[in-house]
This record gives C-alpha cells, structure tokens and sequence, in this order.
C-alpha cells in the first residue's frame, strides 16, 4: 500500500528557500527608502541654509565671510560643513539680461562678491553643494557624480 506524506512534511524547507529569495529585496526596498530619504533632507537643509545666509547678506554690516558662516553653521545639524562647497556669487548680470545658465554648475562661474562692498539692490546668489556619497547613509558606487544642492537669490539693501 502506497503510504501517504504529511502536508508539513512536503512542504518542510520550502519557506526557508521563500525567505531566502525575498528578504534580500525587501531590505534593499527598505534601505533604499531610508536612503532616498535622508538625500531629500539633506538637499532640504541645504536650501534652507542659503536662504538664511542670503537673509542675513541682504542686510546692511555682512560680508560674504559671515552669510558662509552662517550656512555652515545651518548645515553643520545635518552633515560636516566642511565636506559642502558654499559660494557667493554677484547675480547683476541676470539684471541686466543676462542668460541664465542651463546647468546648476554655470551659477558657480559668476564672478565673487564682498556683500560688505556691495551696491543697494545688487543680486546675489548663495550656493552649497555637497556628493551624494558624502553624506549618504551606505556610500553607492553607482551613486558618483550625484550632486545634492541649494540656493538662493538675494538683493542687498
């Protein structure tokens, strides 16, 4: 007579096999939320940080040393300042029709301002930038070149 299994006993190992295919995914869904996660506050903090800089430079008495002070400070909750690159950059050009840039970067090769010598009513730009990878949670290599950022324009009174 043909002896019949157990249902548990055909089935033993299978859920260890199913765990083993899906758990891997699923941690990497919920790592790579975690990740995109903590890059979107980073890219907040940073544009929060040139507006407060570009606040405090629109006001008469501040020079470029101190709005850069005060970004690194603001970004200094989030990450190390030193590792971010912040930029004041004279905007007049845009005043006078000037093209804007069509990369992010273009901004970066305006010409330097001293807020502290600037006109009333000058435009300026704060900047900062940081790599992806040197504030991510788990650095990716597949990540280089990824370039988190912010910045504000400004008038000087």
């Amino acid at each position: 007579m043909h002896q019949r299994r157990p249902p548990q006993a055909a089935r033993r190992g299978t859920t260890i096999v199913e765990t083993a295919f899906v758990l891997p995914v699923f941690l990497f869904f919920i790592f790579a939320l975690i990740e995109f996660g903590h890059a979107q506050m980073i890219n907040n903090v940073l544009r929060s940080a040139c507006r407060e800089g570009a606040r405090l430079g629109s006001t008469q008495g501040r020079s470029s040393a101190d709005v850069e002070n005060q970004v690194r400070q603001i970004i200094g909750s989030a990450m190390d300042p030193n590792d971010a690159q912040v930029f004041v950059k004279d905007g007049s050009s845009f005043d006078a029709g000037g093209a804007v840039p069509a990369e992010q970067s273009g901004f970066e090769s305006l010409p330097d301002v001293n807020l502290g010598d600037a006109e009333p009513r000058q435009l300026f730009l704060v900047r900062a930038k940081i790599e992806y990878n040197d504030v991510a949670l788990v650095p990716m290599p597949f990540m280089n070149g990824v370039v988190l950022q912010g910045q504000a324009f400004m008038r000087h009174e």
